[in-house]
């Protein structure tokens, strides 16, 4: 359990990447995408990076915050 205030999504079994269009062909089957959505199911923020997983979490809470 963690105390950010929000809940974190876990998608093990690639079934929401696949509702959110991030599979693609080739030897990597999904691409890295971090999806903020907000209180209102609406999606606040779309990162993508391939190699930079720090830029995913800086900008996931930068859109937190902007939307709070």
């Amino acid at each position: 359990m963690n105390d950010l205030g929000f809940p974190l999504l876990s998608d093990g079994d690639k079934s929401i990447a696949k509702q959110f269009g991030t599979k693609r062909f080739g030897p990597i089957p999904f691409k890295r995408q971090t999806f903020v959505i907000g209180g209102d199911r609406r999606v606040i923020e779309v990162i993508k990076s391939e190699t930079d997983m720090i830029t995913h979490a800086d900008k996931a809470l930068e859109a937190l915050r902007a939307a709070a």
